[in-house]
């Protein structure tokens, strides 16, 4: 064999050596598309169940919202009904207030009568006594005179 046909022998092997690397590195690149479009198509099935998911949860969210406002509507015009009551129990206890108050001056004004009633009830008895001293010694002086 020649050098020329030495030199193409081995650029042949060489060339063989590397399709078998080429073939080699390509089976694994298959291999790892065939797992990529497995996981993609996992997560695109799990994002179609997320989505269905979040469809039902936005639906039941919405409900929920809905019933609320509604309960709040009812809430509202519930109180809406008692604040009259709201408004007549607090003039009932201002008129309470007033009462007491009321009440408070008249135990004061009754206190002080009571008092002035006293006073009087003793310038009275005090007035009977004197009169009834003077009226005896008026007498006893008119005896004393008629004796004489």
């Amino acid at each position: 064999m020649s050098i020329g046909g030495l030199a193409a022998m081995i650029a042949a092997i060489a060339f063989a050596v590397l399709v078998l690397f080429l073939v080699k590195v390509l089976l694994k690149v298959s291999k790892t598309m065939d797992q990529v479009n497995r996981t993609v198509e996992t997560a695109n099935e799990t994002i179609t169940i997320i989505t269905k998911d979040a469809d039902i949860l936005s639906k039941e969210v919405e409900g929920l919202l809905v019933k609320s406002n509604a309960l709040l509507l009812d809430v509202n015009e519930k109180v809406s009904t008692i604040d009259p009551l709201f408004t007549a129990v607090a003039d009932l206890g201002t008129s309470v207030s007033d009462l007491n108050q009321s009440s408070r001056n008249l135990v004061t004004r009754v206190g002080s009568l009571g008092r002035t009633t006293a006073k009087a009830t003793v310038a009275g008895k005090v007035g009977q006594v004197a009169s009834k001293y003077f009226s005896k010694r008026k007498s006893s002086t008119e005896s004393e005179t008629t004796k004489a």
